[in-house]
């Protein structure tokens, strides 16, 4: 199994929610040694990343992020991924050693319409259903966006650098209690943003700092 060395870049488009979660509920899924930033009493901000990465991309494939919460590290600050999901073993093998995130594969189905909705499973267990509406107006926007991950001994930290289109939709998001991520109560959206025209390169990480309590991202 082969993988490209990083930086990725990936083309295409992608639906992310916004999600108030309960710090109690995203602790479990986070390394002690990770600050949960609380942007109101009790809650962290959380979602998934809902995206396709099509021609033009360092490897085509489908991806599903769950974040649980921000954190805050030596005075840096990012989301902390606890679930990443992709339908391309290549992305597996390159995610879980290149930016030590837990990758497994998945299957992704796309359904566009007036309404439009993606589904991801795994075998025959569901793990979310998102359906969303396209957005009536777009606005160009650039931004580079920060996220820890960890080797067996290390805190990583990488960034994403995002060019696209962002439109606000209707989203509405579906987490079965079978799925591995339903203890985040992933409900209702506080926003769902619709990205067209992506353009995302993933940077190598760096090393942060070092591990000093076991952790399982299961």
């Amino acid at each position: 199994m082969s993988y490209p060395s990083a930086p990725w870049t990936l083309k295409g488009y992608a639906v992310q929610t916004v999600q108030l979660v309960d710090v109690e509920r995203s602790r479990p899924l986070i390394p002690q040694e990770l600050e949960i930033v609380s942007v109101w009493p009790g809650k962290t901000i959380g979602g998934v990343y809902l995206s396709s990465y099509k021609l033009g991309s360092t490897l085509e494939y489908n991806e599903l992020i769950v974040v649980p919460g921000m954190v805050n590290y030596a005075g840096k600050f990012g989301s902390w991924i606890s679930h990443i999901y992709v339908d391309n073993s290549d992305s597996v093998a390159g995610g879980r050693e290149i930016w030590g995130l837990p990758k497994e594969l998945a299957e992704f189905t796309w359904l566009t319409g007036e309404e439009s909705s993606v589904i991801v499973r795994q075998g025959d267990k569901e793990l979310c259903n998102l359906t969303y509406t396209k957005p009536s107006l777009a606005l160009p926007v650039s931004l580079a966006l920060s996220s820890f991950s960890s080797s067996i001994s290390d805190f990583l930290l990488f960034k994403g650098e995002f060019a696209t289109r962002v439109g606000l939709v209707s989203g509405k998001l579906q987490v079965p209690t079978e799925s591995p991520f339903a203890t985040l109560n992933l409900g209702q959206p506080w926003l769902t943003a619709y990205c067209d025209d992506l353009r995302l390169v993933a940077n190598a990480p760096e090393v942060v700092g070092e591990r000093k309590v076991e952790f399982s991202y299961s």
